[in-house]
């Protein structure tokens, strides 16, 4: 007998940061902000809780030393499509630094958000550390970034193209599933619109590869209710440093990884 799924959780109340308006005028400041000083790169999310060094570990130890995508998949060659990727912060950290003095990860790199401003903002900021267009002629380097909005767009030709037609090794969400389950906007049949997040994502995970979402508004074993079962199978949970309250511990953001059913 299967192991029964962890109960759907409730939904949250809608706020402005489920809004498109919101995170439009967030980026529209901090280009501006980044124009005046160009080391401000705008927010680090969840840089609070070392959420980045926790996870790039992570990713080390789980595909480099664990090989949990086959043991053909390496630093070279893995590649990440960042869901909602903001400033492009994490997939710069995962490149590694661009002088090439710290070990980074060399495959393919795509960021998609669905504010143009944030697109915008990350290719400048891909541009001044040596990450954008120009960099893939002397050693591909670049880190992409392309405006795509998950809910509503088809991601043939735009996410599903090329070497990852068939879909990716490694998918992140820092946050954009928070951003999601805060809108207040309905499917046509009338739910909102993160209860379709799940089949949205899953197709664009390539067979055997994994899913590793970070949240600051759901627990593990609400994200586990959101995520887990039919194709997606949970594996583990990266720990953060947790708090104790009324008898219940806890911890700030949550961290959670699925496997994809299949193989390449």
């Amino acid at each position: 007998m299967s192991a029964e799924l962890p109960p759907k959780p409730i939904h949250l109340e809608p706020s402005k940061l489920g809004t498109k308006e919101y995170w439009d005028n967030l980026y529209a400041t901090e280009i501006t902000n980044h124009s005046l000083d160009p080391t401000d790169e705008g927010t680090v999310w969840f840089d609070d809780s070392s959420a980045e060094d926790k996870i790039l570990s992570f990713l080390s130890e789980q595909i480099c030393d664990n090989h949990i995508l086959g043991s053909d998949i390496t630093r070279e060659n893995c590649s990440f499509l960042d869901l909602g990727t903001g400033n492009g912060h994490f997939l710069f950290s995962l490149r590694g630094d661009e002088d090439g003095e710290e070990e980074g990860w060399r495959g393919r790199m795509l960021g998609v958000d669905y504010s143009e401003r944030s697109v915008e903002f990350a290719k400048r900021i891909a541009e001044s550390k040596g990450f954008g267009e120009s960099s893939s002629a002397d050693g591909g380097r670049e880190v992409e970034f392309k405006w795509w909005d998950l809910m509503s767009q088809d991601p043939a030709r735009v996410v599903l193209e090329g070497k990852n037609e068939k879909g990716w090794d490694v998918i992140l969400d820092k946050g954009t599933f928070d951003a999601i389950s805060l809108s207040e906007e309905k499917d046509e049949q009338g739910k909102r619109i993160c209860e379709g997040y799940k089949e949205r994502v899953v197709p664009l995970i390539r067979a055997g590869g994994i899913f590793l979402v970070t949240s600051c508004n759901w627990t593990e074993e609400e994200l586990r209710g959101w995520f887990e079962g039919g194709e997606l199978e949970y594996k583990d949970t990266i720990k953060y440093k947790s708090f104790s309250y009324g008898g219940r511990k806890g911890q700030t953001i949550s961290s959670v990884y699925f496997r994809k059913l299949g193989s390449p």
